[in-house]
C-alpha cells in the first residue's frame, strides 16, 4: 500500500510524466481510430466510450459526486460547455473532417491547438508570453508538420483548404476553449469533475448516435470493435484525461497545451511499432523538434 501511495504521488506531482503519457494515449487513439474501420462505427464509438467510462468512474466516486454537488452545480454552464465542446463536440468534427480532408491536413491542423491555447491565456487570462515560449512552440510545430508530410515538403506546397479543414479549425478551438477552461473548473477532487463532464458527453453524444442511426449508418461492434472500444474509452478517454486535468492544474494551461504537439508523433510511432509501418528518418526528426521545442519553451531563462 506504501508503494502504491508513493507512486500515486511521484505520477500526479509530475507534470511532465503526466502530459507525456496523455499524448502517448492519444497518440493511440489514432492507430485505434484506423482499426475500428470496419468493426464499429464513428457516433457508435464515441457514444459507447463515454457509457463505458461512467460505468467506470460512477461507482468509485458516486458519493463525492453527491458531496461536490453543490459546487459544481454552481459551475453547472461550465461543466456542460466543456464536456460538450471538449469531448463531444471535439471528436465528432474531428471524425466528420477526416471524411473531407487528407490524415496530413488533420495532423497539422491539430498543432494549432498549443498556438490557441497560448493565445487564449494572453488574452482572457494576461499570462505574460517569454520568447523561448515563442520559439519552443515554433519549433513544436515544424516538427509536426515534418511527421505529417513524412520529411516531404512537396506536400506541404501542394495542401489546400477544404471544407474538412474548416470544421478541424472549429474542433481545435473547441478543445482549445475546453483546455483554458480547466483554469476555471470547481475547487474538487480531478476525478469527481472529470466524472460529471464525461456524464456530459454521454448525454450529447446521443443525438449524433441518433442521427447516424437514423441515417442506415451506424455499425455496432464486432468483437475487434469491442477491444477498439475499451481501449479508447479506458486509456484515451478516462486516464489520459485525468492526467490532462492534473497536468492543466500543475503547469498551466499555456504550458500544458504545448504538449499535444506529441500526440502525431507518438501517433506515428505507435503505427511503425503496431500495424507493422516502416520507420523513417523523418519520424526521429520530429520527435526530437517536438521534445526540444517542449524543452526550449519550458526554460526560464
Amino acid at each position: 500500500m506504501n508503494i502504491l501511495h508513493s507512486f500515486r504521488k511521484i505520477l500526479f506531482g509530475n507534470a511532465y510524466l503526466l502530459l507525456v503519457l496523455t499524448t502517448l494515449f492519444w497518440g493511440g487513439n489514432g492507430v485505434a481510430g484506423r482499426l475500428a474501420v470496419g468493426e464499429i462505427s464513428p457516433m457508435v464509438l464515441v457514444a459507447l466510450r463515454w457509457v463505458v467510462v461512467v460505468a467506470i468512474t460512477l461507482p468509485l466516486v458516486g458519493r463525492q459526486l453527491v458531496d461536490a454537488w453543490p459546487k459544481l452545480k454552481g459551475h453547472g454552464w461550465l461543466i456542460v460547455a466543456m464536456g460538450t465542446c471538449g469531448f463531444t463536440a471535439f471528436n465528432a468534427l474531428f471524425y466528420g473532417a477526416a471524411h473531407y480532408t487528407s490524415a496530413v491536413n488533420l495532423t497539422i491542423f491539430q498543432g494549432a491547438i498549443p498556438v490557441l491555447v497560448l493565445i487564449g491565456a494572453v488574452l482572457f487570462f494576461r499570462n505574460r508570453v517569454r520568447p523561448l515560449q515563442v520559439l519552443g512552440m515554433a519549433v513544436t510545430m515544424v516538427g509536426v508538420i515534418v511527421v505529417s508530410v513524412r520529411g516531404d515538403m512537396a506536400v506541404l506546397r501542394a495542401m489546400a483548404l477544404n471544407f474538412g479543414d474548416v470544421l478541424m479549425l472549429i474542433a481545435c478551438l473547441f478543445y482549445a476553449g475546453y483546455t483554458l477552461g480547466l483554469r476555471q473548473r470547481p475547487a474538487v477532487p480531478g476525478f469527481v469533475f472529470f466524472t460529471a463532464l464525461a456524464f456530459v458527453a454521454f448525454l450529447t453524444s446521443l443525438p449524433l448516435l441518433a442521427v447516424e442511426m437514423a441515417s442506415g449508418a451506424a455499425q455496432w461492434p464486432t468483437l475487434k470493435g469491442w477491444l477498439v472500444l475499451l481501449y479508447v474509452a479506458v486509456l484515451p478517454s478516462l486516464v489520459a484525461q485525468i492526467f490532462f486535468i492534473r497536468g492543466v492544474e500543475l503547469i498551466g494551461p499555456a504550458r500544458a497545451g504545448l504538449f499535444v504537439n506529441l500526440v502525431p508523433v507518438f501517433g506515428a510511432l505507435l503505427a511503425v511499432i503496431l500495424l507493422g509501418e516502416p520507420f523513417a528518418s523523418y519520424h526521429a526528426i520530429g520527435l526530437v523538434m517536438v521534445l526540444g521545442g517542449i524543452w526550449l519553451a519550458e526554460r526560464k531563462t
